[in-house]
């Protein structure tokens, strides 16, 4: 790769495509990782709903919500 297009890299000048930058990885021995980002595909009707919530009946919901899941653990050992 010709060092002006690396310098205007480094410089912000020049957005490379995926391409690029993996063949600029692999001369620094690195490797690039597409993942899916953080968050997407959730449904965050719940929270939405959960932060309408005073703060009081937040916590009266996670009582209620540790107890389920305290029976649902001693039921499932109990297999």
């Amino acid at each position: 790769m010709a060092q002006p297009t690396i310098a205007r890299i480094e410089r912000g000048q020049d957005d490379p495509r995926l391409g690029t930058l993996k063949r600029l990885l692999l001369a620094c021995d690195e490797t690039i990782e597409v993942l899916p980002r953080t968050g997407a595909g959730i449904d965050r009707t719940e929270i939405r709903v959960l932060l309408g919530l005073s703060p009081a009946a937040r916590v009266a919901s996670l009582v209620e919500e540790a107890a389920t899941m305290d029976r649902l653990s001693r039921a499932r050992r109990t297999r």
